[in-house]
């Protein structure tokens, strides 16, 4: 470590889920200067801890171009299994249909069901091991970064204060005015940041420095949990399984590699300390072995273990005073990692930072109004998460299983509709961002009606559609990568009149409406920056795709507002123009329909932020509204500053100085 290193913008300390994703993010700012500090000696490695990647983080790494590597490599999760007491054939009960194999002794197959409902995403629900998937940020951050200037993260160093100078950040956005005390290998600096993330686990060293306790309870429940490739006749050993006993409760999740991952409950009140390898076999094969069989043999049968005791504590602040501190991730709210949410709403806390920092610290947006946003987003997803780990942790407890009225059978049942009734929030899709600068209040009855399935304050769902230019059937939402900009995704009327549409009129229509958008757009653009910079265009028209090629005299012309010259060589972006038709070989996506857009009204605009968040519903030709959202945080062109110059002063931290509070 220099003595003195170089003030950054942003310092992210911890390299988990939350601080890497935070990351990405700033990494599609090129001017603005980030590192990481984590108190490891190096990366992430082996098979343990969070394994579970619900469906929206896998589209959140999908947008900033991993989503390949990530469904290549992990294993697909795409049925649930419910098992119960007893002996006899499954019941088949809800969604899902029991099978005739269910035949257990003592055990029985309640049911089988979708591990992801229909319509909730487009991509799978998977596993793999975190420090793969670390493993994949990490690569692309150097990718991003550039030949030899690796993913910016320095390893072995410990942080042992964080201060802020609060007259200093009350009196400039862009002053340095955060400074933190770290050691590695025995040599100590201070490091100078605009804004610290600390993304640094339960055991926070930069909550600490904050004085910020965490508050919350923990229970007598205790689990085991490994990573084994075990030998049994179990057949559903590659499903996503849930054993419920009076005897103990099991649960089965299959990893890549031939792993299977288990929870095992152990004891109400076991000391955590006492708990072994064997003893967490044994209980384990309490449960299955009767009838299926249950050993772990050879080498490398079982991967990695551990046990823990269950509690579900919230940080009482996410950050100091002044906002230049802010803590995401374990580091401001822990719980069980049954319901594989811990790592997930990990790295949504970074997906709903970076970019908003990002925003600010290239002048884009407005920091008293932007950064707000964060804490009032994301303190009420973590409180509703803490809650839903109590229930969930009820559900899964074979004290829960002893008390039921009526019977085993009848819990058995419950617990199966339960589990499928909160699907949407497991997945990660159930977030709903209430009111703020960044997301509009609810529109009035005629405007939803325009698009009667986005919900305002919802993630933006995807349906999918065919490129004009070059026929490739693809879903939306890839047309909308995390590059740090805002979407104006506009749906017109049927512009052809093929269908049932105003044809010309509606091309018209377009037409007027583009020009009006793009001088708003413009409003918020830099000088010199390319013209998609902070808001970018994607039009999805209806009818036949063709006629728009071929023109068949129907005198249909794109306007240039949607296909903006732009990029490194500065060419014309012909590739977010969408239709909703027939592919070649993949369908019709019938997007129209699925969003509830009338192709022969009005037309309607979604303004969508880079997180993919659905920010305001607007009629087509309700320009003004356009300007009046983007007006409450993105600053006018005209009087951005370079917010990130190299040349602002280091502020003294002397009398102005206290400890952050």
């Amino acid at each position: 470590m220099a003595s003195a290193p170089r003030p950054v913008d942003v310092l992210i300390v911890g390299s988990g889920s939350a601080g890497l994703c935070a990351a990405l993010w700033l990494s599609r700012f090129p001017s603005v200067t980030w590192a990481i500090l984590e108190r490891r000696p190096g990366p992430l490695t082996g098979t343990g801890q969070a394994d579970g990647v619900q469906t929206r983080t896998v589209e959140a790494l999908a947008s900033f171009g991993l989503g390949g590597a990530l469904l290549g490599e992990a294993n697909h999760l795409l049925e649930l299994a419910f098992w119960g007491e007893g002996q006899g054939q499954g019941q088949g009960q809800g969604q899902g249909q029991g099978q005739g194999q269910g035949q257990g002794q003592g055990i029985r197959r309640v049911g089988l069901a979708a591990d992801t409902p229909r319509g909730i995403s487009h991509l799978p629900h998977v596993t793999l091991a975190q420090a793969r998937i670390n493993g994949l940020m990490i690569g692309e951050l150097e990718r991003a970064r550039g030949p030899g200037q690796g993913a910016g993260i320095e390893y072995g160093v410990e942080v042992v204060g964080v201060q802020v100078d609060q007259d200093a950040a009350a009196a400039a956005d862009d002053a340095y005015c955060v400074a933190v005390s770290a050691v590695q290998g025995g040599q100590a600096g201070t490091y100078r940041a605009k804004y610290v993330l600390g993304c640094d686990g339960a055991h926070s060293s930069v909550r600490h420095a904050l004085g910020i306790p965490m508050v919350g309870d923990s229970t007598d429940a205790v689990w085991g949990v490994m990573d084994a490739r075990p030998t049994t006749r179990f057949p559903d050993l590659r499903r996503k399984t849930t054993v419920r006993t009076a005897r103990g409760v099991l649960m089965l999740i299959p990893r890549e590699d031939g792993l299977v991952r288990f929870y095992i409950e152990l004891p109400p009140g076991t000391p955590v300390a006492d708990v072994t390898l064997a003893g967490l076999q044994a209980r384990a094969a309490a449960v299955l072995a009767p009838r299926y069989g249950l050993s772990f043999e050879g080498e490398g049968a079982v991967a990695w273990w551990s046990a823990y005791a269950i509690g579900q504590r919230l940080a009482r602040r996410f950050g100091d005073a002044t906002g230049r501190v802010l803590l995401a991730g374990d580091a401001c709210h822990t719980h069980s990692p049954k319901a594989g949410q811990g790592m997930n709403v990990s790295l949504q806390d970074g997906y709903n930072v970076g970019w908003k920092l990002g925003m600010v610290l290239t002048g884009r947006a407005a920091r008293a109004v932007m950064m707000d946003t964060y804490v009032g987003e994301r303190e009420p997803v973590a409180r509703e998460l803490i809650e839903f780990d109590r229930e969930w942790t009820r559900w899964l407890s074979s004290k829960k299983l002893g008390e039921a009225a009526g019977g085993g059978a009848t819990d058995d049942a419950a617990f199966m509709e339960h589990a499928l009734a909160v699907a949407e929030y497991a997945a990660g899709q159930a977030v709903r961002y209430g009111e703020s600068a960044v997301v509009a209040s609810m529109p009035d009855a005629a405007t939803q009606a325009l698009a009667p399935r986005l919900a305002v304050g919802k993630r933006f769902p995807t349906a999918q559609v065919v490129r004009l230019a070059d026929a490739r059937a693809m879903q939306l939402i890839d047309a909308l990568p995390a590059r740090g900009s805002w979407y104006l995704v506009v749906f017109a009327a049927d512009v052809h009149g093929r269908e049932r549409g105003p044809g010309p009129a509606a091309a018209e229509a377009l037409a007027r409406a583009a020009a009006r958008l793009e001088a708003v757009v413009a409003a918020f653009t830099p000088p010199g920056a390319d013209p998609d910079s902070v808001i970018a265009p994607v039009l999805v028209l209806c009818g036949e795709r063709k006629l728009a090629v071929e023109g068949e005299g129907e005198g249909l012309e794109i306007p240039d507002f949607f296909m903006p010259v732009t990029g490194p060589w500065k060419t014309r972006d012909v590739m977010k123009v969408f239709f909703d038709d027939d592919s070649y070989d993949a369908g019709h996506g019938h997007a129209y329909e699925f969003y509830g857009v009338s192709k022969d009204g009005g037309g309607v605009v979604a303004i969508v932020r880079p997180d993919h968040y659905l920010a305001k519903l607007v009629p087509l030709q309700d320009t003004e509204a356009v300007q009046a959202f983007f007006g409450n945080f993105l600053v006018p062109a005209r009087t951005k500053t370079a917010s990130n110059s190299r040349s602002h002063t280091t502020p003294t931290f002397g009398s102005g100085i206290v400890p952050a509070r």
